[in-house]
């Protein structure tokens, strides 16, 4: 069988001696799309800064992470060529540089490859591709002249640019409009449907039934549930996952295929 694309064993998050983050192993196969539900504090962007080697100061780390058939510590470092993941942040703000024009950001991880003239028709590609209007106007912007949707489908750009084949989106929804969400999620289920890997990490149960084959549940450091998305919406085991499905099924933000029964 293939190697997953991505494998984390006994991965442990600290700070100050106290465990954020307990021994979590899990892996996501090829071409899976696959959701990291938990809430605020669940640890869930901590797992997303260790697999994206952007661990915050302060913070150790063990175990062992895996992308394809290379590895690393958990601790940093990145792998050769396309293996690692690239990193949609939950904080576009501090994701790029308010300093240099969006263009000349998002041709950085182009260069490999293409030509400047070349790589700058592909970053405007790529702005198109996430329903950003008049992206040759927006490669001559700076970020504070950008609105928050907009910059974050300039980071989901960014992260397309990179051309990995692992994607790690954190909290890419959060803050957005409704209609900007769907088209931030249309934009990832796209790159996706191109054979890619993605973990999408959210609290919104509703934005991961969209996208999402199956969902590993978070809460206090730990994962409490993993399940392919129907199943866990059809029929939740861990209380948090029930509260995650009755406030979804509540608010009526699920998809009318879900079907869910939400057990007492």
């Amino acid at each position: 069988m293939p190697a997953p694309a991505l494998s984390v064993k006994n991965l442990v998050l600290s700070h100050a001696g106290r465990q954020l983050v307990h021994p979590l192993t899990f892996a996501v196969q090829q071409g899976e799309t696959v959701a990291l539900l938990g809430a605020s504090g669940s640890g869930k962007s901590l797992t997303a800064s260790a697999l994206t080697g952007t661990i915050p100061e302060g913070i150790t780390a063990s175990g062992e992470i895996s992308f394809g058939t290379a590895s690393r510590p958990s601790d940093g470092g990145s792998t050769a060529g396309k293996a690692g993941a690239a990193l949609i942040s939950q904080d576009p703000q501090t994701s790029l540089n308010p300093l240099v024009p969006v263009g000349n950001q998002l041709t950085i991880p182009l260069r490999r490859g293409f030509s400047r003239t070349d790589a700058m028709a592909e970053a405007a590609r790529l702005l198109a591709r996430v329903g950003l209007e008049d992206p040759a106007e927006i490669l001559r912007r700076y970020t504070g002249e950008l609105s928050g949707g907009q910059l974050q489908r300039v980071c989901v750009a960014f992260a397309l640019a990179c051309r990995t084949e692992f994607l790690v989106a954190d909290e890419p929804t959060t803050a957005l409009d409704a209609a900007t969400q769907q088209t931030v999620l249309a934009s990832l289920r796209a790159w996706v449907s191109e054979g890619r890997t993605l973990l999408f990490i959210t609290h919104d149960l509703a934005a991961a039934a969209n996208l999402c084959s199956r969902a590993l549940v978070m809460e206090n450091g730990r994962i409490v549930e993993n399940a392919p998305m129907a199943e866990l919406l059809q029929s939740p085991q861990h209380p948090y996952t029930k509260s995650l499905a009755l406030a979804a099924t509540t608010t009526s933000l699920l998809p009318a295929s879900a079907g869910m029964a939400v057990a007492a």
